[in-house]
């Protein structure tokens, strides 16, 4: 009988990634920036390690983490192309876009810098079909305090229909200047309060709210699930309470993937 020859390894994840798609790099290092190739996103830090060292305002209350929108626009967009974030808060894609070659536009309702123009998400000054990609990091409901204007949408709660009457006419916006067979994503948590008198608090899931509203005009490409790294996840006393009270601590974000076709 003739010998069988040594076993071929069977293919596995690539090594400067686990299976989940966290990168494995030595404490106090980031890893290098490659596209990821699982529906489960993270990375050690908030922002990569590129010509900046940071992306977006740091003092921005809810900043987006610059690697999320870099992986969307290496993946979805080309060099020059126009894109466009119409709730820019701190300015985090304007940046990622000047790092990788990509035409940014930035509006909010209270502008945080001068790069970025007033204008409500609802009513964008842009022309039909101007944009190649869009991004959104909307508010989540009423945690974070963004501005005192009376339009902003953070101050709708995500229990009630205004807020998802709203995000509607950013989403009807959004259709309206993103080209045909370009893509657009959404960058969304789900929400829970405690709330007295009702056990177990109050769950809202914004996520798949958002998903049956975009799905209405927009062809959905994929969901992701980006891990979150806040503080409130390394807090004991916070996972003591929700062991103690019966509730999650929210521990990812949705990454929503819609593509615009026309007819």
């Amino acid at each position: 009988m003739s010998e069988r020859g040594p076993q071929r390894a069977k293919p596995g994840p690539p090594r400067w990634q686990d299976v989940a798609g966290d990168p494995k790099v030595r404490p106090g290092k980031r890893p290098p920036m490659r596209p990821m190739t699982t529906t489960l996103w993270a990375y050690p830090s908030q922002h990569y390690d590129g010509a900046k060292t940071v992306q977006g305002d740091k003092t921005y209350t809810g900043g987006t983490p610059s690697w999320v929108i870099w992986q969307l626009l290496t993946r979805y967009t080309r060099e020059g192309d126009t894109v466009l974030d119409p709730m820019c808060g701190g300015g985090t894609t304007l940046d990622v876009c000047a790092d990788i070659g990509r035409v940014g536009v930035g509006y909010d309702l209270v502008p945080s810098r001068p790069d970025i123009k007033q204008s409500d998400a609802r009513g964008l000054p842009m022309k039909d079909d101007s944009a190649d990609f869009v991004f959104l990091d909307p508010p989540y409901s009423t945690h974070i305090d963004y501005s005192n204007h009376p339009d902003c949408i953070g101050k709708l709660d995500s229990s009630e229909a205004a807020y998802y009457e709203a995000m509607a006419g950013v989403f009807d916006e959004v259709y309206r200047v993103l080209r045909d067979r370009r893509y657009m994503a959404v960058y969304i948590s789900d929400s829970w309060r405690k709330q007295r008198g009702v056990a177990g608090g109050v769950f809202m899931p914004i996520g798949f709210e958002l998903f049956a509203m975009l799905r209405e005009n927009f062809r959905p490409i994929d969901v992701v699930c980006v891990v979150r790294r806040n503080s409130k996840l390394r807090q004991g006393n916070r996972h003591m309470a929700a062991a103690k009270d019966n509730f999650f601590i929210r521990g990812f974000n949705y990454l929503l993937i819609f593509k615009k076709e026309e007819a």
